[in-house]
């Protein structure tokens, strides 16, 4: 039992060291400044408003342990907008033991048809570690995988209005 919070813990604070470091790193770069919305196809200005004031309310899991369902996860996203071909700027929010902190996150996302999916694949953050992630958002459901290091599992939920707690 004490194992399975200590990994909560670290995954928790490995989660929030990413938000972090991506936060520095959109910051230093300048990146992260949203293109025009009357350049965006359909699909995109869809998803741009689908994830306007959303909730991403759901469970992870760490591999090769005994959950249940996973553990708690809660994202508050205010904005989502494209910033580049490939890239796009998350505006999220979230609450990790006594921090509580707002985060602009730029990650690349590719179209699978019609669904839109979060990729990275060894992406490194100097200290933290090297990250892989696959997240894809179709109607009101997110689920994906994710890796760091020795920890990885799967993560799933409900994509919820803002406002709807």
């Amino acid at each position: 039992m004490a194992q399975g919070r200590s990994i909560r813990v670290v995954v928790s604070v490995v989660a929030l060291a990413v938000m972090f470091g991506l936060g520095w790193v959109v910051a230093k770069t300048g990146a992260g400044q949203a293109v025009p919305t009357e350049s965006l196809t359909d699909l995109e200005r869809q998803f741009t408003e689908r994830m306007q004031d959303v909730v991403l309310v759901g469970n992870f899991t760490i591999e090769g342990r005994e959950t249940r369902g996973g553990s708690p996860e809660r994202y508050e996203l205010s904005r989502v907008a494209k910033v580049d071909d490939d890239q796009w700027r998350f505006d999220v929010h979230m609450v990790y033991g006594s921090v509580d902190v707002t985060l602009p996150v730029v990650v690349p996302i590719v179209w699978a048809g019609d669904t839109p999916m979060v990729t990275i694949t060894d992406f490194s953050i100097p200290t933290l570690g090297t990250f892989t992630a696959r997240v894809f958002f179709y109607d009101d459901r997110y689920a994906g995988s994710w890796q760091h290091g020795q920890y990885g599992g799967l993560m799933y939920g409900a994509i919820e209005p803002l406002d709807a707690d």
